[in-house]
């Protein structure tokens, strides 16, 4: 019976795989949706500036 998985075994690998995956990537994650954020608020300043002047 060596090498062969059940189907619970097998679901418990691919959720620890995705929970890994996503524990370890959540810091890009986050600093992606803070930058994405900084940006947003920039280009809407920039906009009432441009609003203002004209």
């Amino acid at each position: 019976m060596f090498g062969r998985l059940t189907f619970p075994q097998m679901l418990l690998a691919c959720v620890l795989g995705v929970a890994g995956g996503i524990y370890i990537y959540q810091p890009i994650f986050e600093q992606y949706s803070r930058d994405q954020k900084m940006l947003k608020e920039k280009s809407q300043i920039v906009q009432e500036s441009e609003e203002k002047k004209s």
